[in-house]
């Protein structure tokens, strides 16, 4: 019989050009310098995957890239560590999409993404999921997870797996949604996680507890936002806490909020309480920003 992957991560593969320390050239010629510059695979999906990976789960994309040198090298180099390709689209009409990532020396960032991130045409095979303990959700309202009817599609499929369903959020760019847009599968999901930021843009809410009070109104069953140096706040209908951040040297924070959620699935399935769920998810962040990129590399 087949072995299926215990964790299938659905959402973006990317290949990130990661620029670290920008300076202008000091001699005045009008040339710009920086202490890096790297190409490293990403995309929450593909974080999450690789994360998993390193902590001993199986773990398997869901995910569509372009015949190009930069789909090339996510199969490539995701089938080399282990991971299970066999949901990823591949297809001439798309171009896999690259991101500009600018990282200062504090290890804060910024991204440049192009419309090839919306994925044209691309829609995730529900079937991918079978045989799943656990599904992520890992770009939630960016593609190819902007559709409801996707994202409808998806968490059923999950449910009917009798997964676990996380998802990790994203503001919208090209395509825009909210959470009323899908508050029918809000109920699904176990544990949602957006960060600081899209908590706010989500709820409309300025202070965790409220923040976090919208999502659970809703009928997500956990939430955790994900608050950067201060760690994370979590609530969930029986308690509320925060985890602070662990004090670890600062290299790059892409793929910090990634790493956060796989080591939060990781343990889950270990039977984890919530708040042993978050400190491992807060362990794993600390990991993931002391090196470049999202990965430590096979």
């Amino acid at each position: 019989m087949e072995k299926r992957p215990e964790v299938i991560c659905v959402g973006q593969a990317v290949v990130d050009c990661i620029t670290r320390g920008m300076e202008e050239d000091p001699n005045g010629n009008g040339k710009v310098r920086a202490k890096s510059i790297t190409l490293n695979l990403g995309g929450d999906a593909v974080n999450e995957s690789f994360a998993l990976l390193e902590m001993g789960r199986s773990a398997g994309l869901v995910c569509a890239v372009g015949k190009d040198l930069a789909g090339s090298s996510i199969l490539s180099e995701a089938a080399g560590r282990g991971v299970d390709v066999t949901g990823v689209t591949v297809s001439e009409d798309l171009v896999t999409p690259v991101a500009d990532i600018l990282v200062k020396m504090d290890g804060s960032r910024s991204s440049v993404t192009s419309a090839a991130s919306t994925l044209p045409g691309y829609r995730p095979d529900p079937a991918a999921l079978r045989g799943a303990r656990a599904v992520s959700l890992a770009s939630l309202f960016r593609a190819p997870l902007d559709s409801a009817d996707t994202i409808r599609e998806l968490a059923a499929a999950a449910k009917r797996e009798g997964a676990l369903l996380f998802a990790d959020t994203k503001i919208p760019t090209f395509r825009m949604m909210d959470l009323e847009q899908i508050a029918d599968v809000l109920p699904l999901i176990d544990c949602i996680f957006p960060n600081e930021t899209e908590a706010a843009y989500f709820s409309g809410k300025h202070t965790f507890p409220e923040m976090a009070d919208v999502f659970l109104s809703m009928g997500v069953r956990r939430v955790v936002i994900k608050a950067g140096p201060e760690g994370c706040y979590a609530a969930c209908p029986e308690e509320r806490f925060s985890i602070p951040a662990l004090p670890v040297p600062v290299i790059d924070t892409t793929g910090a909020g990634d790493n956060l959620v796989a080591g939060y699935i990781h343990a889950s399935l270990d039977g984890a309480s919530f708040r042993e769920a978050c400190e491992a998810g807060i362990a794993s962040a600390a990991r993931s920003i002391q090196h470049l990129g999202a990965s430590r590399g096979a």
